[in-house]
C-alpha cells in the first residue's frame, strides 16, 4: 500500500485551499473509483505522480463525508485529508443556547433595538414595546464605531446602565459590543451576549479580552473577510475561553454603490447547512435602507439563519447614528408578525454526512 502524502494546496486568488487526496492501489481501476467518489458528491480530479502513482484531489468544495467512507472504496490505498484550523468551532452543535434563548432551535431567535443608545428615556420605550413582539435580545450601541471622528460615538458607560435597566424591565436580554479592551469589563457585566463588530473582527487582542470573560459572543463578519477568516476568528474565541459564538453576516464590502453593502447569503447557508453552525443575520447594516430590511430578513430565514438582528427606533428620522437603516416601531411589529409565519417553514439542517446511510458499494 502507498503511503499517504501531505494534502494539496489549491490556488484560490490569494489564498490556498487544502484538498484530500485519495491515493489508488496497484492496477485499481480509477475511473470506477472516480465515480464511486462522484456518487459521493465529490468533485475529484485526478492526479498522475511521476512513478506511475495515481489518486486524486477532492475539491474542498465537495460534500462532507467521513474518511472511513473513502477507505471503503474498493482500490482505495490511503486518504490525507487536512487537519482542520477551526477545530473547536468545527466541534459547535446545534442548538445554542444563549441566556434561554436557542440559537439553531425552533423559532428564529430576534434581537432588536437603536443603533444607539440615546437616553434612559428612548431605551426604556423600545424595550417595552419589543417584549411585546416576541423578541429575546434588547441590542443597542453605548460605545459607537463611526467612520467620521465628529459623529455621535455614544454615551459610553452610562448607556450600559440604561441599556441593562429597560432589558431587565421588561424581561429582555442584552446584546451589545464592545469595542475597546478597557470596555470590556463593563460591557461584560451588563451583556448577556457580546458582540464584537466589523471592523474588530480581526483584532486579536480584544477577541482574547472578550473570550477571557467566559460569556458567548455574537462575531459579526468583517466588511473584507473572507468565510474562513471569520471561522477562525470564532476558533479564536473559543479557543481563549468564549462559551459559544454565534456567527452574524452583515453584508461585505462590495463595488457596487447601490446599497451600503452586499449581503452574502451563500456564507449564510453554508455556516448553516455545510457547518452546522448558528448563524444570524443584520439586514439593517446589509444594505442601510428600511425598505429593504424585511425581504433581506425573509431571504435570510429562508437560507438558513437561526436569528436577526435588527435597527429600530422610535423616530428613525430623529435618530443619532443610521436612521436611515432603522425601522420604526410600527415597521417592526409587521416584520416581527411576518418572522412568526414564516418560522414554521424554516429550513431544518440537514443531516451531516456521518448520520447519512451510506449506499453499498456494487464492486464490493
Amino acid at each position: 500500500m502507498r503511503r499517504a502524502a501531505a494534502p494539496s494546496a489549491v490556488a484560490c486568488g490569494r489564498y490556498r485551499i487544502v484538498a484530500m487526496i485519495v491515493w489508488l492501489e496497484t492496477g485499481a481501476d480509477p475511473q470506477r473509483v472516480q465515480q464511486e467518489l462522484a456518487d459521493l458528491g465529490l468533485w475529484a480530479i485526478r492526479l498522475d505522480g511521476a512513478d506511475g502513482a495515481l489518486g486524486f484531489s477532492v475539491q474542498p468544495w465537495s460534500r462532507k463525508v467521513p474518511l472511513e467512507w473513502l477507505e471503503g472504496i474498493e482500490g482505495v490505498a490511503s486518504v490525507a485529508a487536512p487537519t482542520s484550523t477551526h477545530r473547536l468551532v468545527d466541534a459547535s452543535t446545534l442548538p445554542l443556547e444563549v441566556a434561554g434563548a436557542e440559537f439553531g432551535g425552533e423559532l428564529p431567535v430576534l434581537m432588536a433595538g437603536p443603533c444607539s443608545v440615546e437616553s434612559a428615556e428612548q431605551i426604556d420605550r423600545v424595550a417595552g414595546h419589543l417584549a411585546a413582539s416576541g423578541v429575546h435580545f434588547l441590542r443597542g450601541g453605548a460605545f459607537k464605531p463611526r467612520t467620521s471622528p465628529y459623529a455621535f460615538q455614544g454615551h459610553g458607560e452610562p448607556a450600559l446602565s440604561w441599556l441593562r435597566k429597560a432589558a431587565d424591565t421588561h424581561g429582555l436580554k442584552v446584546v451589545t459590543e464592545a469595542m475597546s479592551e478597557a470596555s470590556v469589563p463593563a460591557v461584560a457585566e451588563t451583556a448577556d451576549l457580546i458582540q464584537v463588530g466589523s471592523r474588530n473582527m480581526h483584532n486579536s487582542a480584544l477577541l482574547q479580552a472578550i473570550a477571557h470573560t467566559g460569556k458567548p459572543v455574537l462575531l459579526k463578519r468583517g466588511m473584507a473577510a473572507t468565510v474562513e477568516e471569520w471561522l477562525q476568528a470564532g476558533e479564536y474565541l473559543l479557543f481563549h475561553g468564549a462559551s459559544g459564538v454565534v456567527f452574524c453576516e452583515r453584508g461585505i464590502r462590495s463595488f457596487d454603490a447601490s446599497t451600503r453593502n452586499l449581503l452574502d447569503l451563500g456564507a449564510v447557508a453554508l455556516l448553516r447547512h455545510v457547518h452546522r453552525l448558528p448563524v444570524v443575520v443584520d439586514p439593517s447594516h446589509a444594505l442601510g435602507r428600511r425598505d429593504l430590511v424585511a425581504p433581506l430578513a425573509r431571504a435570510a430565514l429562508a437560507a438558513g439563519a437561526v436569528g436577526l438582528i435588527v435597527e429600530i427606533h422610535p423616530s428613525p428620522g430623529q435618530a443619532l447614528s443610521d436612521g436611515p437603516q432603522a425601522l420604526s416601531l410600527d415597521d417592526f411589529d409587521r416584520l416581527a408578525a411576518e418572522v412568526k409565519a414564516f418560522a414554521p417553514g424554516m429550513p431544518r439542517v440537514t443531516p451531516a454526512a456521518s448520520e447519512t446511510p451510506r449506499r453499498a458499494s456494487p464492486h464490493r
